[in-house]
């Protein structure tokens, strides 16, 4: 099962908006040396605005081109809330407030198109739903997901530098992992793990820079990792990480993949160089650890600046980090095979 947060951060139920001051580096090490580097930057950050919800936050997103925001989770009567909020120059202010009888889990504006902004979210009892925010009063569409929660959600093609079909790639506590045209009420693709109780608890589209390429990374509770080929429908690169993998996030899903990132369970998480590709030993990567010995429940980078990045820290703190390129990125391996 995934862990759940400490008691006391599921009461203490508060949204926190906080901007980078000013940052230090210091240098680490990597697993191939030559091939993956990156520095930590220590950070202070300025609190914008806070504000107590009267749930357990599960999940938030920024509506696409606008200054809302939306924050969806679980009441203790184990209701779904699905909140909206708009930033303005006194702090924060509500807009909506939706209450469903199941929780929500995830969400995604990743295959919206403008000006529409549909929010997709998926729900403890293993539904999917889209939303319009403008008319909230009830969902656009329920589809019956998975047999039980779905855990991760992420969107593909949308947005003003998607390419290619509008989709949707969701995970779940059944352990599969399905894609979903928003066109069709069935998935269009569905992908099984050897074991039926091992859960996906992440998942995330990239390589998607044209009409017919598309990747999904998925990670799982063993600590496996597999990256999906769905033009070809066959699994491209999978390893194991040794701790369940919360979250996974290219550092740009509409590009050829350069990078990709995985936050662990025992305040792990591991970057992956998508260009640097060993015939037997997959891509090269770095593994590191917080200070803070913690859950690492997720992982964002900056939209302007795809080498920016957060881990997101189960004692509620959030930890910058920039990524540095090698000089090379490719070099010869110890058994003379050079990386692809």
């Amino acid at each position: 099962m995934r862990p759940r947060a400490r008691d006391t951060f599921e009461r203490s139920t508060r949204v926190h908006f906080i901007f980078n001051i000013h940052s230090r580096f210091k240098n680490h090490l990597s697993r191939y040396p030559g091939y993956v580097s990156y520095k930590q930057m220590r950070q202070d950050f300025s609190e914008f605005a806070r504000l107590d919800v009267r749930f357990t936050p599960h999940d938030s997103r920024w509506v696409p081109k606008s200054a809302r925001f939306v924050v969806l989770g679980e009441t203790a009567k184990s209701t779904g809330v699905l909140s909206a909020f708009k930033l303005s120059g006194s702090g924060v202010r509500k807009l909506v407030e939706i209450e469903r009888q199941s929780g929500f889990k995830c969400c995604t504006f990743g295959s919206h198109t403008l000006p529409e902004r549909l929010l997709v979210a998926g729900t403890l009892n293993g539904e999917l739903e889209s939303w319009d925010l403008e008319q909230p009063s009830t969902p656009l569409t329920v589809v019956r997901a998975h047999e039980s929660t779905v855990n991760a959600v992420d969107g593909a093609g949308g947005g003003v530098h998607g390419v290619g079909p509008l989709e949707i790639v969701t995970g779940g506590r059944d352990g599969t992992v399905k894609v979903w045209d928003s066109r069709q009420e069935n998935s269009v693709a569905t992908f099984r793990p050897r074991s039926a109780s091992c859960e996906c608890w992440s998942v995330a589209f990239g390589n998607a820079f044209d009409e017919s390429e598309r990747c999904v990374l998925a990670g799982y509770e063993n600590g496996d990792i597999k990256m999906y080929d769905l033009r070809h429908g066959t699994i491209r690169f999978e390893t194991n990480v040794a701790n369940g993998v919360c979250d996974v996030e290219f550092d740009r899903k509409d590009i050829s993949m350069n990078k990709f990132i995985a936050a662990c369970l025992e305040s792990q998480f591991v970057m992956f160089d998508a260009r640097t590709q060993h015939n037997t030993e997959g891509f090269a990567s770095t593994t590191q650890k917080t200070k803070i010995s913690t859950t690492l429940w997720g992982v964002r980078h900056l939209p302007q600046d795809r080498e920016l990045f957060t881990a997101l820290l189960g004692d509620g703190s959030v930890e910058l980090y920039r990524y540095e390129y090698p000089s090379k990125r490719v070099s010869t391996h110890a058994d003379g095979s050079p990386g692809d």
